[in-house]
């Protein structure tokens, strides 16, 4: 019932985002009534800039739009304005006294709650150099003094929509990682398995030197791999004895769930791979598609091996926790039977002793413990 009620959630959502791009206003100006066929709520601008004409200028053009225009004369104060008012774009002067405008939208793009806030820089005719700078800094757009009404009307509503439209899609993620958590919690046995293996996935892909999309990848891979339990009945995924026939072709069934409840979200392109592949074997003996060798995606590999430690090295009722030597062994032995990638297996052995390595050095006292035991992660 709750995976066909969230699938049902993800087309109409999906239906909503598909009916807002497309939509279109008018190119002769934004009126009040564009804005309220838009969204509900008036869209806040908020301008930062020290000169005080050049603010009032701002203010004046975006009010007739329909905006609702907050102001602040300095870095600081702008950044205090953003918490305060939480905008849905801002106007940045490049050049103010202390703290520039490359800092402010710099701090801005590093905050998790201000990342999707589009910043638009107001800079001199042809400042180049500015524009640079800006475009490292994050920086969305930019805008040249004295202000074109219509410029400012068509960059202001175009990036307006475009940020509402990804808070949906964060919005949308968040629903998946709360149910992947609920899912965790139906099974109390595992703990806090997913942080663990976020957390993992990221220091482990780091180690092999992933591009930093894999590494984001891996570690939503942590949340959602199991996603699919949802869909598993309880008789079947709290089981505490070995599976019939039956009861295993259930509970296979979770990869392709999984992979069926996050499809509709692009921003997943490169999480599927990881929910569907990750109990592949290398031999081609594993599901749902039995690939084998390198046909199997490269980061189903890495994140399996992190999966199948975490749980080794975990108690459970039916097990105790394995030490990482244990598991480490566990694991060789399974891939000289051809379950796993020998030199992936071999790179993460050596992460795990690196890691070991590291601790006892900075903590003598605490040389038997592993970096990553479950006590740690």
């Amino acid at each position: 019932m709750l995976f066909g009620e969230h699938t049902q959630w993800l087309c109409l959502r999906k239906t909503m985002l598909d009916f807002s791009d497309t939509s279109s206003l008018s190119r002769s100006g934004t009126s009040s009534s564009d804005l309220i066929a838009l969204d509900s709520d008036r869209p806040k601008i908020l301008v930062i800039d020290d000169h005080s004409s050049s603010r009032m200028t701002a203010v004046a053009l975006l009010s007739v739009e329909g905006y609702e225009v907050l102001e602040a004369d300095s870095g600081p104060a702008g950044l205090k304005r953003v918490v305060e008012g939480n905008p849905d774009l801002i106007l940045l002067d490049v050049m103010m006294p202390g703290m520039d405008g490359f800092e402010v939208c710099q701090r801005l793009k590093e905050d998790e709650q201000t990342r999707l806030i589009p910043v638009v820089f107001i800079t001199a005719l042809n400042d180049r150099r500015s524009r640079i700078m800006g475009i490292e800094a994050g920086g969305d757009d930019f805008l040249s003094k004295p202000f074109d009404r219509l410029e400012l009307s068509a960059r202001v509503k175009s990036l307006v929509r475009q940020k509402r439209l990804n808070e949906d899609l964060d919005h949308a993620e968040q629903v998946l990682f709360s149910i992947a958590r609920a899912v965790e919690s139906r099974d109390p046995n595992t703990g806090d398995h997913c942080e663990r293996l976020v957390s993992m996935g990221k220091a482990f892909g780091e180690y092999i030197q992933l591009p930093r999309t894999d590494i984001r990848n891996l570690m939503w891979g942590g949340y959602l791999h199991d996603i699919g339990k949802v869909g598993i009945p309880d008789a079947v995924l709290l089981k505490k004895g070995s599976f019939t026939p039956e009861e295993r072709e259930i509970m296979i069934l979770h990869v392709t769930i999984g992979e069926k409840i996050c499809k509709p979200l692009r921003t997943m392109h490169g999480v599927m791979p990881i929910i569907r592949h990750h109990h592949e074997r290398w031999d081609g003996s594993g599901y749902p598609d039995g690939l084998a060798g390198n046909a199997i995606p490269y980061l189903a590999q890495v994140f399996q091996i992190i999966d199948i430690y975490d749980a080794l090295t975990s108690e459970r009722p039916y097990k105790r926790a394995f030490t990482p030597e244990e598991a480490l062994e566990i694991i060789a032995q399974e891939t000289e039977k051809g379950w796993r990638n020998p030199k992936l297996v071999q790179q993460f052995t050596d992460f795990i002793k690196s890691a070991q390595m590291e601790e006892t050095s900075a903590s003598p006292l605490n040389a038997e413990r592993s970096a990553f035991s479950s006590a740690e992660c």
